[in-house]
């Protein structure tokens, strides 16, 4: 009885931590924080404010603010689960969805302003390219991820939603890859992104979760034994006395 009560504070607690009105400037910051560098991007475009490649500088730019959302769509379950900021994942679909806006662009300039849509060009350029054949194959794993991330579409594929959606680490991944051989120089900024997803992958291991949840019960565990010690203490004073 005990322990059900403490589990339906518990619930309540974090009910209250994730309400809808708590922390509303985390969403206008994700809004304003994804959307301001495309229109940046657009101002300087329109303006000639890019560098003496613009179509390269809209290429490289896309992709890094692509990935970047990504990342932080990845970090926000890993941030609920061990650091308990459980209100952001009210942010994570926003993210993800910036995310494949950019990525949308990202491949939208290499196939239209690169590449003039010629289909032909495109085809060498994909097989042939090791860096755009693996950008596409990402391009192709997220793009059922954004069409599904819907509440209607999860009521739809029940259980199948979650394993789908797994693939988001895949696409991360190749995203990565794709980055660290368009670069080809300097490996530094994509090997940081790659060690950063392959770090919030590890923590959504089974075990890595296991080993969290049984540290969490040990020290709730030891919170109690010291009340009760204490509240043992504190009888026997008042009855000594």
């Amino acid at each position: 009885m005990a322990a059900s009560a403490r589990a339906r504070r518990s619930s309540a607690q974090a009910d209250r931590r994730v309400r809808p009105g708590a922390w509303p400037w985390l969403s206008i910051a994700v809004h304003v924080g994804a959307l301001a560098p495309l229109a940046w991007l657009v101002w300087q475009f329109l303006h000639n404010q890019l560098t003496v490649n613009p179509i390269q500088a809209l290429t490289l730019r896309t992709g890094k603010y692509a990935l970047v959302l990504l990342v932080l769509s990845l970090a926000c379950t890993p941030l609920s689960t061990f650091v308990g900021w459980r209100q952001v994942l009210r942010v994570r679909r926003a993210l993800g969805l910036y995310a494949f806006l950019y990525v949308s662009l990202h491949f939208l300039i290499f196939v239209g302003l690169d590449y003039g849509f010629a289909w032909g060009l495109l085809r060498e350029a994909i097989f042939e390219k090791r860096f755009a054949l693996v950008g596409f194959l990402a391009f192709l794993l997220l793009l059922p991820l954004a069409i599904t991330s819907t509440r209607g579409w999860m009521r739809r594929l029940g259980q199948a939603w979650k394993r789908l959606h797994r693939l988001v680490y895949a696409a991360a991944l190749l995203a990565v890859v794709h980055y660290m051989w368009a670069v080809k120089a300097d490996l530094r900024e994509p090997l940081a992104y790659g060690a950063v997803v392959v770090v919030l992958l590890a923590l959504r291991l089974p075990f890595v979760r296991r080993l969290r949840r049984g540290g969490a019960r040990k020290g709730v565990a030891g919170r109690e034994t010291g009340n009760e010690l204490g509240t043992g203490i504190g009888n026997e004073l008042g009855a000594g006395s």
